[in-house]
């Protein structure tokens, strides 16, 4: 098996791409380096972190940590996200409600993948 077949990395993968895509087309042009460099990066983030979770998974201790890193970078994205737009940076409310959606789902599977992990050990 390999982590591309994980629901989680799938979902990741996914609103990568969205939100860089978003970050380069919504956004005022100052955003591209402040706080749209920054969800870019967060989001990015939760993907690599499943993927090198995924690469250790033999050693459960290690597969824990980073898909707890993973949450993590999940709920940095989500603040970033809430920023952009309680301060005026993206404002299509369209966006940012299935962005959230979107973040607040993919958190809950994370938290749920790694329960399952945790019952494991």
């Amino acid at each position: 098996m390999s982590y591309k077949k994980l629901e989680i990395w799938q979902i990741s993968k996914k609103l990568v791409i969205d939100i860089h895509k978003m970050s380069l087309k919504e956004l005022p042009k100052f955003e591209l380096y402040e706080e749209g460099s920054q969800i870019r990066r967060s989001v990015k983030s939760v993907k690599s972190n499943i993927v090198e979770g995924y690469g250790r998974r033999r050693y459960k201790l290690d597969y824990i940590r980073f898909l707890t890193y993973s949450i993590s970078s999940n709920d940095e994205t989500i603040d970033h996200l809430e920023t952009l737009f309680e301060t005026g940076s993206l404002k299509n409310a369209d966006l940012y409600n299935d962005f959230h959606n979107r973040l607040g789902i993919l958190g809950k599977k994370i938290n749920l993948f790694l329960q399952a992990i945790e019952r494991s050990i």
